[in-house]
């Protein structure tokens, strides 16, 4: 039977459920020789600041059981570099294109969203990374802070464009969090980030990244992804949900759905598979088809 993979992220409509993770494909058309990535719902970008940022020092990426632990740093160009250099290429595979934005200030944010306000149409969102440290003394995370966290959502209103608040799962406020976000003017919120962790180098006895400890992504944080999405969907029904946290098939990404998000992104299982996001919406159309289920948007009425 035939399936219908349009889903609704707020105002915008995907042609799949099925996008790129922020920090997992690159700036541009990086993934364009493994999969058509016209087909995807969008190409979520790695996080982006207003101004060129060097990230980490190395190492900055090790593996762990059903999954991996990074400490990359948020490395980048810069916008306008991005703008210039990278997305021209982009757009050219007949791409949607979600701009992820990151910053250490309120100010950051409110610079990078303006410099986004002239991006083209095929950018169709812009994702606010909330889930980085925060430097200006009130709190180590953004999305740890209910009232920060609206604080930038309000800040990049300039991009003039629909704003995804990408929250972080380290936290027990983040119902509290997406609320406020969504006050603030984020049209969804996308759940959920990283988890915190560290890992020990057997033969050093030191940490495994340059940078200690880092953030842990891949099938292991999963459950906790599903848990996230679930929670917030179940208080705040009305909120667009984009769930990422360990898919790396097609039941996990319509579990994810099912426990209350549109659409999904696909990060960690890129690494091993570049062609998994391709894959993985393969396999939400034959598991829909499967039960008889006409639209994979209807996986989200479940809840």
């Amino acid at each position: 039977m035939s399936v219908d993979t349009r889903v609704r992220v707020g105002s915008i409509e995907l042609s799949s459920p099925v996008m790129t993770a922020s920090g997992t494909a690159g700036y541009g058309d990086e993934f364009a020789p493994y999969l058509d990535l016209s087909a995807l719902g969008a190409v979520v970008t790695k996080s982006i600041a207003s101004y060129e940022w060097a990230g980490n020092p190395a190492p900055r990426v090790h593996p762990t059981p059903q999954g991996m632990i990074n400490a990359v740093g948020l490395q980048g160009p810069g916008l306008e570099r991005w703008l210039g250099d990278h997305l021209p290429a982009l757009i050219a595979t007949g791409a949607t294109v979600v701009c992820s934005i990151w910053g250490r200030s309120v100010d950051d944010y409110r610079n990078a969203a303006d410099l986004l306000a002239t991006a083209p149409p095929e950018v169709v969102a812009v994702e606010v990374n909330l889930s980085c440290p925060n430097l200006e003394g009130r709190g180590s995370i953004f999305a740890h802070d209910a009232d920060l966290s609206a604080e930038v959502v309000a800040a990049t209103a300039g991009c003039g464009r629909p704003r995804w608040a990408k929250l972080s799962a380290n936290t027990d406020r983040i119902v509290n969090v997406a609320a406020a976000c969504r006050d603030a003017g984020a049209e969804a919120v996308t759940l959920i980030n990283t988890l915190l962790g560290l890992t020990f180098d057997p033969e050093t006895l030191r940490p495994s990244l340059g940078n200690g400890g880092g953030g842990l992504s891949g099938r292991a944080i999963h459950p906790v992804a599903v848990r996230a999405v679930n929670d917030v969907r179940n208080a705040l029904p009305e909120l667009p949900i984009v769930g990422v946290g360990g898919v790396a098939s097609g039941w996990d990404a319509v579990e994810l759905m099912v426990a209350g998000a549109h659409a999904v992104q696909v990060g960690t299982a890129s690494f091993a598979d570049p062609a998994a996001c391709a894959r993985v919406a393969e396999e939400m159309v034959a598991f829909a088809a499967s039960r008889e289920i006409a639209r994979l948007a209807d996986f989200n009425a479940v809840v």
